[in-house]
């Protein structure tokens, strides 16, 4: 009887015993749990690379802004910078006039002295224009920078969701590898366990052994 009860035993531990099933199953699901962990963290993975696709992206579109607003600004400068130049011709032209009208004279002027004021309104307007033209030029500017300072943020704040994100996928990868450790520890000493000869039942052994 002693015999058949340690043939039993050795039995329950064999490949077809509930335990071993059980034990089979548990290291199926930890490497099913194992596989997610990989799963989630490439998801992670993912999303870290698509905000830093966009981050830089953004980036690239900052500069071409910055750019653009660096030539406006160069380009009002040039305007402004034909300004002092008719301002001088109106001086000479105001001066070419009063050389024309000396004194008080009676009767309209001379169709020189409205020539000459005539162009002198003309510069005028020139410079005016010129003025217009430099504002407008310099809010376009202003208008490119704010955008940039508005994408600065948004790179910002993908640039922070990429690091937490990278963070989770770092994560998720070590218990992924801990467990996965676990695991083929488990594998390991499950194999040998099954691997380890069962005792001989009583009909098994020689005859006069009892």
């Amino acid at each position: 009887m002693t015999a058949n009860l340690g043939g039993s035993s050795a039995d329950a531990i064999g490949h077809g015993s509930p335990l071993a099933a059980r034990r089979s199953r548990w290291i199926g699901q930890q490497y099913a749990d194992i596989t997610k962990l990989r799963e989630i963290s490439a998801r992670h993975d993912r999303s870290a690379a698509r905000s830093e696709q966009r981050a830089s992206r953004l980036n690239t579109k900052i500069e071409k802004l910055r750019h653009q607003a660096t030539l406006l600004r160069e380009k009002s400068q040039r305007v402004l910078a034909e300004v002092p130049e008719l301002e001088q011709r109106i001086h000479q032209y105001e001066r070419d006039v009063e050389s024309a009208s000396p004194g008080e004279r009676q009767g309209p002027p001379s169709s020189d002295v409205t020539a000459l004021n005539y162009r002198i309104r003309k510069l005028q307007q020139k410079v005016v224009d010129h003025h217009q033209k430099s504002r407008a030029l310099e809010l376009r500017a202003a208008t490119k920078t704010q955008k940039t300072a508005e994408l600065k943020v948004k790179v910002d704040r993908y640039v922070e969701a990429g690091r937490l994100s990278e963070q989770e996928a770092i994560a998720f990868r070590q218990r992924a590898d801990r467990l996965q450790l676990v695991t083929e520890q488990d594998v390991a000493s499950h194999l040998t366990s099954t691997a380890a000869p069962a005792r001989p039942s009583a009909r098994d052994e020689p005859p006069g052994t009892l």
